[in-house]
């Protein structure tokens, strides 16, 4: 945990992080001030205090004992990444979640996760499109092909769509046999979809 002196939020969430070691919900505690250690902050990229890392969580402000439990409890698992994710991205730090999946290539499952969810808002799954824009062509996103192939057979027209967009962004020439099957999509626009990431695939095998 990072904080500060005249912080008036870091002694409720450094009274809710101790809580949390003394229940053994966390192992360890490291507690800087960035007044003493300000080089600590500026190497973070940290600009304002309270903030506080749990596992690949990291939380700036205000957080009460129960949502500290909570980020805690989830920091190794899947479900607990994907919350996380949508969390970044539903508050508009698609940059920061960017980095998360780059950084941490098992991340990609916990966005998939999240992917599939057709209850998931406007702005998070514009948040995951940014994402896997920003993998166009990479090993990583190359490496989910068949998880994004099972996809495009989901009952939510949007996501059979989306999945087909991103087969076509991976470049991997397996992924045509998933785009195919939606040639025939009772949806138009999966439809139109499938037709144009068929066109970018095998444009590019013609190469």
């Amino acid at each position: 945990m990072l904080l500060g002196t005249h912080c008036p939020h870091c002694p409720s969430v450094l009274s809710g992080l101790t809580k949390l070691l003394k229940a053994g919900k966390i192992g360890t505690l490291k507690v800087i001030n960035i007044e003493q250690r300000p080089e600590l902050a500026r190497e973070i990229g940290v600009r304002t205090v309270p903030w506080v890392r749990l596992g690949p969580f990291e939380l700036d402000g205000l957080h009460s004992e129960k949502e500290l439990e909570k980020w805690a409890e989830n920091a190794n698992s899947e479900a607990g990444m994907a919350a996380w994710l949508e969390e970044l991205l539903s508050s508009g730090n698609i940059g920061k979640a960017i980095k998360l999946v780059q950084s941490t290539p098992n991340t990609i499952n916990a966005l998939l996760v999240l992917f599939a969810d057709p209850e998931i808002q406007l702005n998070t799954r514009i948040g995951i499109s940014a994402i896997m824009e920003e993998l166009q062509d990479s090993p990583l996103l190359q490496g989910i092909v068949d998880k994004l192939g099972v996809l495009t057979g989901h009952e939510d027209a949007r996501i059979r769509g989306d999945a087909c967009h991103y087969l076509a962004l991976s470049g991997a020439q397996q992924a045509i046999r998933f785009i195919k099957p939606l040639l025939q999509d009772q949806d138009p626009d999966t439809k139109e979809l499938a037709q144009e990431s068929l066109q970018i695939l095998e444009g590019q095998q013609n190469k």
